[in-house]
């Protein structure tokens, strides 16, 4: 058998599987982030420190949490050159693109004199997760921070955990400056959201928590979702990939073991109904595999979470699609632009040979933080609306109370609400009394 396995879309029993989320018995799991999050809640910095010390191996003072000006300029000295280029042109591309995305307040004035509207306005401030230690995510960084900073949000908090000496990546640090964050904090984990959550002596509370992180990270969140807003409970990465008989069964295998290298847990499907082209790509997924520096973690992936799926048709594909909802969905077809229409549950679409899927994780311009486990369905990728509230506006004049009055007052009535009419009727009264409205 291959790494990994093909299974016919009749086979109601092994599609259910993939269908079906990953569940993780996290009722442990959750009492132990509710532990940690209430005794950052109790003895804030201290908590902090020591759990750094205890999670991240890091020991560190509370004057030490907060990334310093020469620590920062020490990560500028550190980083390749050419890289700071990539991560500049990504940061322009990435702007541009949540730009276009930019709402604006609204009012409509009618002819009695009634003025509605919409004020929306950017949060005041809000935490960003990047997920650190050994790993570096600068991307993570621009795609978190860039919305943030074009919807006008006046103070950007990032939290990331230290590596074991005490410091954080130079190009996590990097795309912190290029990308406008205020503050940088070296924390992780659970404590890291109950920082941003409550608030420490060091950390000011914020109004909203977004980034990915790991199964702590994600329950923390959920936990304190209500005091705070979050964008998203995030669950490990997948791909979808649709293809017929044109796709290059070398692109192909190469896109899904671009996610599952993320983690153990990631999802690589392949829908075709060309039965050649699904056993080409399970070959190519054997030989590529091989190459890969994290092959186990890759390997893991494929072997648990993946699939390649026969169809009976590129119709059937595409439904099925849609039935996963997939975080990315990649159309490796001949004609993409014509199958874009019937695609209703995606993260991110990715159309055609030329668009492989680590374009939209670096430097196409859209977020790559984008809803995962199905929940596309009713989810949208981080964008500039994450990081803004709307309030309605309701200026009614005399002459529109008059007018629409009585049936204010019939509906409240309707819903057993006096005082909600009589907050109306006594506005009607005064004007047949001859009191001004």
């Amino acid at each position: 058998m291959g790494v990994i396995r093909i299974i016919k879309a009749t086979d109601a029993e092994q599609l259910s599987s993939l269908l079906d989320k990953r569940i993780t018995n996290i009722d442990e799991l959750a009492a132990r982030v509710a532990a940690i999050m209430e005794e950052v809640r109790q003895t804030g910095d201290a908590a902090l420190c020591a759990f750094t010390r205890r999670f991240d191996g890091a020991s560190l003072s509370t004057a030490q949490l907060k990334v310093s000006p020469a620590e920062m300029e020490q990560a500028y000295a550190a980083v390749d050159q050419e890289v700071l280029k990539s991560l500049r042109l990504a940061k322009d591309r990435i702007e541009k693109f949540h730009q276009k995305q930019l709402s604006r307040s609204w009012f409509q004035p009618e002819q009695d004199g009634t003025i509605l509207g919409q004020l929306i306005l950017p949060l005041e401030r809000v935490g960003i997760y990047v997920p650190g230690g050994t790993a570096s995510y600068p991307s993570s960084v621009l795609m978190n921070a860039i919305p943030a900073k074009v919807a006008g949000v006046g103070r950007i908090i990032m939290v990331t955990p230290p590596q074991a000496d005490g410091s954080v990546n130079p190009y996590t640090l990097v795309a912190a400056a290029e990308a406008g964050v205020d503050e940088v904090y070296k924390v992780g984990g659970a404590q890291a959201v109950a920082a941003l959550a409550y608030g420490t002596e060091s950390i000011q509370r914020v109004d909203k928590i977004t980034g990915p992180g790991n199964i702590y990270v994600t329950l923390a969140k959920r936990l304190v979702y209500g005091q705070v807003g979050i964008d998203m409970l995030a669950g490990p990465s997948e791909v979808l990939v649709v293809a017929d008989g044109s796709a290059n069964p070398e692109y192909a295998a190469a896109d899904m073991l671009s996610q599952a290298e993320h983690d153990r847990l990631a999802s690589a499907i392949f829908l075709t109904h060309d039965e050649d082209l699904a056993i080409k790509v399970g070959e190519e997924l054997e030989r590529q595999l091989t190459e890969l520096p994290r092959q186990e973690i890759a390997r893991s992936a494929l072997t648990n979470y993946s699939a390649i799926v026969i169809t009976d048709g590129l119709q059937e594909s595409l439904a099925l699609a849609n039935q996963f909802a997939p975080e990315h969905l990649e159309l490796l077809v001949a004609q993409p632009f014509e199958c874009l229409g019937q695609i209703k549950n995606a993260g991110a679409i990715f159309l055609g040979a030329y668009s492989p899927e680590p374009v939209g994780d670096y430097l196409a311009g859209p977020n790559h933080v984008l809803p995962t486990s199905g929940t596309a369905r009713f989810y949208s990728p981080l964008n500039v609306d994450t990081f803004m509230k709307k309030s309605s506006v309701i200026s009614f004049s005399k002459e529109s109370l008059l007018q629409l009055g009585p049936d204010i007052v019939r509906l409240a009535e309707v819903e057993g609400l006096q005082a909600h009419a009589n907050a109306v009727r006594v506005r009607l009264k005064g004007s047949e009394d001859g009191v001004s409205l």
